[in-house]
């Protein structure tokens, strides 16, 4: 079946001009958000995502408090003007709970809840703007915030999404591309080399999702280096200020694949 747009041209453009394996451009700014302990605005794309983090603090209900560990509470709404869709979408939305769901159970492993007992740490997150890749952006958003709210991690989680048109693999899809061709969502955590997440909604040939695995887990380790790297410098940005006895001023760090 012929795709209804061009997702790849001949000259081996994509829709929004960039090339098969080609990234988006990430821009990652840290902030205060209310009484939020960190609050990161991951912008990958046109996909934005306001991420914050409270915690951890004593668990609002008590039967579900866990003895020997933290509970993680993940909320995701999303804003009216995100998308081009007419539908609003509330908290109990399925679709919203199943993508908190996910993010709730990726990081379960990572978050080192057992130095928190009868506790709970809530992830907050706000979709601003969707075009393609929202899952990863609301994965690698809550890593930033959690390391940012200095709660211990055992690695940082690094999401993307890839897929196939006809025999070209391609990575960090657009809405466009998504709603157009197979493709899979891939978390890894790049220092122990393990995977936290592989999630697809569609039909994908074994054969493809091989090649679109091992290009998810180089993207993942691009993605990392550029996340860690925002991190390092809001961390020199915090102790340069504590030093002169300012207070920081919110900063915002623009990466552009083509440079790596």
């Amino acid at each position: 079946m012929s795709s209804r747009i061009e997702i790849l041209n001949d000259g081996g453009l994509r829709s929004d001009g960039r090339r098969q394996y080609e990234l988006r451009d990430i821009t990652i700014e840290f902030s205060l958000q209310g009484y939020a302990d960190a609050s990161v605005t991951f912008q990958h794309g046109l996909t934005q995502v306001l991420v914050s983090v409270l915690g951890p603090h004593e668990a609002k209900i008590r039967s579900q408090t866990a003895h020997d560990r933290a509970i993680i509470n993940v909320e995701v709404n999303v804003a009216a003007f995100s998308t081009g869709e007419r539908r609003k979408r509330t908290r109990g939305d399925k679709r919203l709970l199943e993508l908190a769901s996910t993010i709730k159970s990726t990081f379960e492993p990572v978050v080192q809840t057992h130095l928190y007992p009868r506790s709970q740490i809530d992830i907050f997150v706000q979709v601003i703007q969707q075009d393609g890749g929202l899952l990863p952006a609301c994965i690698n958003g809550a890593t930033l915030a959690l390391a940012a709210a200095g709660i211990p991690l055992s690695d940082f989680v690094c999401a993307v999404t890839g897929g196939v048109h006809s025999a070209s693999s391609l990575l960090d899809l657009n809405t466009l591309e998504e709603n157009d061709v197979p493709h899979v969502t891939v978390a890894i955590m790049p220092r122990t080399e393990r995977v936290a997440l592989v999630t697809m909604e569609t039909r994908l040939r074994v054969e493809s999702f091989e090649e679109i695995f091992k290009l998810a887990i180089d993207a993942g380790k691009v993605l990392y280096v550029e996340m860690k790297a925002a991190l390092q410098r809001r961390t020199h940005t915090l102790v340069m200020a504590l030093g002169s006895g300012s207070k920081p001023a919110t900063q915002a760090t623009v990466f552009d694949v083509d440079e790596l």
